[in-house]
């Protein structure tokens, strides 16, 4: 019979093992924060996707972009390509289910917009066949996976890629990355503004790993005890 907690200090530990090369991605997260912002400010739109727990959370994404974070902002433009269920089943009905996003991203996407797909494994057919797309019609690519090398890692422009072998550790640091971007993000949008004249001023990119504010603080410690009072620091 599996001990009382075992379950729970196997699942912190698993994410505490992750936490340790996570905290290598802030300067990647910085910089990806403040690119979204000054293409979505000047009017560029963010696509994503992903299937299952991935889609649940490329959704929750849009929803903090279109709507806040934080403070009030303007809305900007953001679209979970998997929400569109008439045009996803259509599409899966005519064409095959490994263009359902790739259908999409030829009929939305423009030449500056960003693809972020979102996948633990960076195997899923579609996925790829959306980055394929993508990068054929000039947008930016980006994908966050588990361990790399994988398949949607090779077909994107970038990848953040969470070096864990636990699914769910992997979608539980994809969540932690959509909020951090989303801070990035509005922290960029901040440093913008110009008070004076009530409107967002022509800035230069942020270099990678630093905005003007300061870096947003990554760094996660976590207290493992498990009947043997160690600690591990992530």
């Amino acid at each position: 019979m599996m001990p009382a907690g075992s379950l729970l200090d196997t699942h912190l530990a698993n994410l505490a093992a992750a936490l340790v090369p996570y905290r290598r991605c802030e300067s990647q997260l910085a910089r990806w924060g403040a690119d979204l912002a000054h293409r979505l400010a000047g009017g560029g739109r963010l696509l994503v996707a992903g299937n299952g727990g991935s889609a649940a959370e490329a959704q929750h994404l849009t929803a903090e972009l279109v709507g806040k974070l934080h403070d009030d902002r303007q809305p900007l433009s953001a679209i979970a390509l998997h929400a569109e269920t008439s045009a996803l089943t259509a599409i899966a009905n005519d064409y095959g289910y490994t263009d359902v996003y790739a259908r999409q991203v030829r009929a939305h996407g423009r030449p500056g917009d960003v693809l972020l797909l979102l996948s633990t494994s960076g195997t899923s057919p579609n996925l790829v066949s959306a980055a394929q797309a993508a990068r054929s019609v000039g947008l930016t690519t980006w994908a966050l996976t588990g361990a790399a090398p994988n398949p949607l890692a090779d077909a994107c422009d970038d990848v953040l890629a969470v070096a864990s072998p636990d699914t769910q550790v992997v979608q539980e640091l994809h969540l932690v990355t959509s909020h951090l971007l989303c801070e990035y993000l509005e922290q960029e949008l901040a440093a913008a503004t110009d008070p004076a004249a009530g409107h967002h001023a022509p800035a230069e990119p942020a270099p990678a790993g630093r905005l003007a504010s300061g870096p947003v603080r990554t760094g996660v410690e976590v207290v493992l005890d498990g009947g043997t009072g160690q600690q591990v620091d992530a």
